[in-house]
């Protein structure tokens, strides 16, 4: 599948229902070696347009990849979140 082919899919997380916001308006971290895409990086969704975190989510926690919808499977232990871009 393309990217382009996710871009326009909606994050949903399993565990609370909740909506993470469009997959085109996420990073992606690839692995260099191998091609590989590792995690999606989903920005902070703040009121004035701040980014001031994010949340990490680990390419083994996606569920199902629907018509509309990207399902992931994040409880609150699961992501990860820092401030800012290493």
């Amino acid at each position: 599948m393309r990217f382009t082919e996710l871009a326009s899919k909606e994050i949903i997380n399993l565990s609370t229902g909740g909506r993470m916001g469009p997959l085109g308006d996420t990073d992606l971290v690839i692995n260099a070696d191998t091609g590989q895409i590792e995690s999606i990086i989903v920005p902070s969704r703040g009121r004035l347009n701040r980014q001031t975190e994010e949340t990490t989510i680990p390419w083994n926690a996606i569920r199902r990849v629907g018509p509309e919808v990207l399902i992931v499977d994040m409880d609150e232990a699961g992501p990860l979140r820092h401030t800012g871009r290493n």
